[in-house]
Order: structure tokens, then sequence, then C-alpha cells
């Protein structure tokens, strides 16, 4: 039947241009969705750093100099791939052109990014919120969209069947001008007190995963687990889709579909 739709409805594929043969709601042909790949080479153990060279993994800490100097609020975090590519197009699209269906699919990606942080018994599933304006300028949090794509697939897979997406925990205080373009001191000074938790017995004593799209420097991630920490959680890990880094810049064509001043808005 999809097949069937594509040929009567034919629309290209987002990302290759390529006819769609499958009406899929994805916006991106098969080939391309295959072609999203997770980051495999080295990282900084902590905050998931891609380093560009091995030879970083030479010291015994592998950790980066950020995580050397314990600027991060949060314990742990890790990312499915580089925001490059047909991925950084694909959350570009979700975010701007109010793709939903898109981002329950990306979600799915974190299920082997989860099982490669420590489990846990009974984690707290957390999507960094949007402020409650640019959340209905949007229509919709990205991030929330992420963890129930996640969610979902460990559920099919029968893992975790009682995880649940927690939207009520954590909020965002007040707006917030975009992190893009900012230096790394005022992106942490752009949300600094910007979280707070709304119901501090949820996350009291238990460990937090925070669920968000891309993670730049770190901040926003940070400034969420400062805030949950100070309400009693035990320890919080972050979770995201993609990972931005000067390291590895986006050179690839198609991810320029999209207005230049849409890329990367909310980056963290």
């Amino acid at each position: 039947m999809d097949s069937l739709s594509a040929v009567v409805f034919p629309t290209d594929c987002s990302l290759c241009g390529q006819e769609l043969t499958e009406a899929r709601g994805l916006s991106a042909c098969r080939n391309c969705w295959d072609s999203l790949q997770p980051w495999a080479g080295p990282a900084c153990a902590r905050c998931g750093l891609p380093f560009a060279s091995p030879h970083a993994l030479d010291s015994s800490a592998s950790l980066c100099a950020e995580c050397r100097e314990g600027e991060f609020e949060f314990d742990l975090a890790r990312s499915y791939g580089l925001y490059t590519g047909h991925l950084r197009s694909l959350i570009l699209q979700l975010k701007f052109r109010r793709r939903e269906r898109l981002g329950r699919r990306l979600g799915e990606l974190l299920a082997p990014v989860w099982e490669s942080i420590q489990d846990h018994a009974d984690p707290l599933l957390v999507p960094v919120p949007l402020h409650p304006s640019r959340k209905r300028e949007r229509g919709f949090n990205q991030a929330e969209l992420l963890a129930q794509g996640l969610v979902t697939k460990l559920r099919r897979a029968g893992r975790k069947p009682e995880l649940q997406v927690e939207t009520d925990c954590l909020c965002r205080i007040r707006a917030t001008v975009p992190q893009t373009g900012l230096s790394i001191a005022a992106r942490r000074e752009n949300v600094r007190g910007v979280f707070g938790v709304d119901k501090p017995e949820t996350p009291r004593d238990r460990v937090v995963v925070l669920i968000d799209d891309v993670m730049t420097t770190g901040a926003t991630l940070s400034a969420c687990a400062r805030a949950l920490k100070h309400a009693g959680a035990a320890r919080v890990l972050a979770l995201t889709l993609a990972r931005a880094t000067p390291q590895f810049p986006d050179f690839d064509s198609a991810s320029s579909r999209l207005p230049v001043d849409e890329a990367g808005r909310d980056s963290a």
C-alpha cells in the first residue's frame, strides 16, 4: 500500500532528491535513512566528545579538556552520531518543518546508545524542556518526541517496559536567546538559572537520563543537571541524537537544503 501511495502521490527524498518509492512519512528514502551511522571512533570517556585522533586515548584518563577541568554538572553524556550530513539535515527538518513522526523515528536511533550507558533499575527519562513560548511557536518539543521514540523502541525489544517519559519535572523558567554564535562562556551564562524543578520529589534519589537533539558545548545539559541535582537527583546522564564539534565540520551539501538562519538555532 505504501509503494502504491508513493506512485500515486510521488514525493522526492528531502536528502538526495530521488523519488520516494515508499510512503513512509519520513521524507527520506530507505538508502538515505540506512546511511545514518553512529559514531564509532574514539571519544571522551565522560562527555562522549568525538576525538579526531585515536592518540587522544593514549592518556590514562581519556578525557577532553572540559572534562579534565570538571566543567560539566552531568555525570555522563553520549550521542548517537555527528551533527553533520544527513543526520543534521533530518534534525533541522524535524524542528523547522514540523515533522513529528520523524522525531519519533529518530528517537529510535538512541536505543543502542542507551544500551551503552550503565544500566539502572529505575531511571527517570526527562526531555530537555523548551520555554512555553518556543513550544507554542514550534507546536511540539523535539526532545519529547525523541524520548517517546526511544521508549517505543526499548519496549518493542522487550527492554525497560516500565520506562516512562517525565515531562512535568524539569521546566524552563525564562526564555533565552539562541545559543548559536555565542562563545562557550556566553552560552553558560545564557542558561544560568534558566531551569527549575517543579516536583522535587520526582527526581530525588533517582538516576535521571536527559534527552535532547544536539549537544554542542554541553552548557544546556549541564544547567539542567545542576537543577536536577539541586533537587536531589542521585546521578544525571545525558543522551543526545547528535554531537556538534568544530573537529568535524559539516561540508555535506545535503545539509544546506534549509535556510541558513534556521541551522542550529537551538544547539545546546
